[in-house]
């Protein structure tokens, strides 16, 4: 990877053996490899035995996780936050549990749409919930540093399965939650 670095270097005019760019192969590298570690991660791994027997079956919110992902058209980074819900069946997730499989798939090349499906699907497998609802909103660079350029556009998506699906009012709660 770093040598392929090296060439988009050359490529676009520069010589990587100047000074400021001496080291910019291995570290642009080493960055790749970390916003790209959900390839190398899978979500045993990350959920690491972290449910737990409980008697809640109320909605649980966890709104407001940051993400950092690549936009799998331009490689270009978009930024913003998931708010995640689930309505227990006699098991609740360890709440780091529930950013880290954010993360997962946020540090995959994506699209926001398909982000917001797989964080949903993957928390109603894990949990068992009798339903989970996830909202991203978040900013695009490839919408705001190259072709329309337009700086104040956010994305927002959302998937509900369950409860949250076929239940308006279980969805509305969730709603009204996230603008508390």
């Amino acid at each position: 990877m770093e040598k392929a670095f090296a060439d988009i270097i050359k490529q676009i005019g520069e010589d990587p053996s100047r000074d400021g760019l001496l080291d910019t192969p291995a570290r642009a590298a080493k960055a790749f490899e970390f916003l790209t570690e959900g390839y190398r991660r899978n979500v045993k791994e990350v959920v690491n035995g972290a449910l737990f027997e409980s008697d809640c079956n109320e909605m649980v919110v966890v709104s407001d996780i940051e993400l950092y992902s690549l936009c799998e058209h331009h490689l270009l980074p978009f930024i913003g936050k998931c708010h995640v819900a689930y309505i227990p069946r006699g098991k609740v997730l360890g709440l780091s549990k529930v950013a880290r499989i954010v993360d997962l798939y946020a540090r995959r090349l994506q699209i926001q749409e398909g982000l917001t499906t797989q964080i949903a699907n993957t928390m109603m497998d894990v949990t068992g919930a009798d339903g989970v609802g996830v909202i991203i909103e978040a900013r695009h660079m490839c919408m705001m540093m190259r072709g329309v350029e337009k700086q104040n556009s956010v994305m927002r998506t959302s998937a509900m399965l369950g409860a949250f699906k076929t239940n308006q009012a279980t969805r509305t709660e969730f709603l009204s939650l996230l603008t508390l």
